[in-house]
């Protein structure tokens, strides 16, 4: 076994405390291994010039994601308060997230300094620095949602500098700039000898949009090419993000204009969405689409990496009891989306990123993170606890009838995620992690 790569008192206290409330042993082994395994694996921190620096890989990529990195630490912001150290490692993952973006706003993942990627060759403006050049509007809304959560529960200001400054500028320019009003603006991107969602269509420009307030996004959160650039997710991630960007600013630095482009910015996204991503369903109604184009065109599906239409109560993007939200959530659970897949024992969404039949542990999850109804959380954590094929780990994806026919054995956002909803239950549902197991068959 290797050694823990940091180690956090408070989340190992953590973790013996909710286990004395799991009467289930499986979903206990389950929490004990999943929840601490970014930090056990994947989290390399240091000193530099007395300043904390974090590079975190995603698990077996060695290269650090800016949307996984931050959602892989996020549970462990509930402990910073009891445990200084791990409150520092996550302050250098806010400054290195500052560094990437000022290398590069448009990478989606980069290399722990110079280095060589296997994408090098892509016909866009790669640098030693990155690992990869996908534009995906949610990295920089993650970046911008981690050093929110962070500020809001330690009040440091210290990793908030002028460069993190900087940065945010940068990002707010660059969603500006993908709203694609004037131009198709600066980034295109094409990879020769892939599969289709691995390119960008229109010689590396993506589809074409009619600018309506939207922000372009030319990848989703599973790294596969939007069809339709405008990614609803993405854009009602936005709005979060840019609110609570504009508090930041104005308080740590009394930016008071960029505090209001900020929320200009948001205000504009906000009602596009409320005007061009809610279209009819036939048998759901009035639902969100996963992708727009301004010109009337949608697409209809979920798809289970986060941002997804499943997650936006999640995230805080809109009210779960809202009746689109709901009706969106019952088209998303259904066979009425085209990637989600149900087999003997299991049901989820899944992705084009890992084709049919696929479902993605992430997408049940976020189902009991999201859902208010005993019956089937309890439901999502039978799946969850039957699905990892004897790993103890949470997969990228298992067949919806085989669960030993799996993709990436180590992938530590999805292990994280799973700490973090055992961990609301606990606060939440106590009654579900000490009720024996009553499946009920969905």
């Amino acid at each position: 076994m290797q050694p823990q790569k940091f180690h956090s008192t408070a989340v190992n206290d953590h973790i013996e405390n909710i286990c004395q409330h799991i009467s289930d042993p499986a979903l206990e082994r389950l929490f004990r291994q999943c929840y601490p395994n970014t930090l056990d694996t994947t989290v390399a921190f240091q000193m530099v010039d007395g300043l904390p620096d974090t590079f975190v890989i995603t698990g077996d990529i060695h290269a650090m994601w800016l949307r996984d990195s931050a959602a892989q630490v996020w549970p462990y912001l509930a402990h910073i308060q009891a445990d200084p150290m791990l409150a520092g490692m996550i302050a250098g993952l806010i400054r290195r997230h500052s560094t990437c973006i000022m290398t590069d706003p448009y990478a989606n993942a980069f290399n722990d300094g110079p280095g060589h990627s296997q994408w090098q060759s892509d016909n866009t403006t790669m640098l030693p620095e990155l690992h990869e050049r996908k534009w995906e509007l949610d990295s920089l809304c993650y970046a911008i949602r981690l050093a929110h959560g962070y500020w809001q529960r330690s009040s440091d200001r210290r990793p908030f500098d002028q460069q993190w400054l900087a940065a945010m500028k940068l990002a707010v320019a660059t969603m500006q700039a993908q709203q694609r009003k004037e131009n198709r603006g600066p980034y295109s991107f094409t990879r020769s000898g892939s599969w289709q969602a691995d390119t960008l269509a229109c010689d590396g420009w993506g589809n074409p949009v009619r600018p309506v307030g939207l922000i372009a996004s030319m990848f989703r959160p599973s790294d596969d090419a939007t069809v339709l650039p405008f990614l609803v997710p993405s854009n009602f991630f936005a709005v979060v993000s840019l609110r609570q960007l504009a508090s930041m600013v104005s308080e740590l630095f009394n930016e008071i204009d960029f505090a209001a482009e900020c929320t200009t910015l948001a205000d504009e996204v906000a009602a596009a969405l409320q005007t061009h991503a809610i279209v009819q369903h036939p048998e759901h109604g009035l639902i969100y689409a996963y992708e727009v184009d301004g010109y009337g065109s949608a697409l209809l599906m979920d798809d289970a990496n986060i941002p997804s239409l499943l997650s936006l109560p999640y995230l805080g993007a809109v009210a779960q009891n809202e009746e689109v939200c709901q009706n969106t959530r019952r088209f998303a659970l259904s066979t009425n989306n085209p990637w989600f897949f149900k087999g003997d024992q299991f049901e989820g969404n899944g992705s084009p990123h890992t084709l049919a039949p696929m479902i993605w542990p992430m997408s049940i999850i976020m189902r009991a993170m999201t859902s208010d109804q005993d019956e089937e959380i309890s439901h999502c954590l039978h799946m969850l606890k039957s699905c990892h094929a004897e790993t103890y780990f949470m997969h990228e994806s298992f067949h919806a009838s085989q669960p030993q026919q799996f993709t990436r054995s180590w992938f530590a956002w999805a292990n994280t995620l799973l700490g973090e909803l055992i961990s609301k239950i606990a606060r939440e549902r106590p009654h579900l992690l000490s009720a024996k197991d009553r499946h009920v068959s969905h």
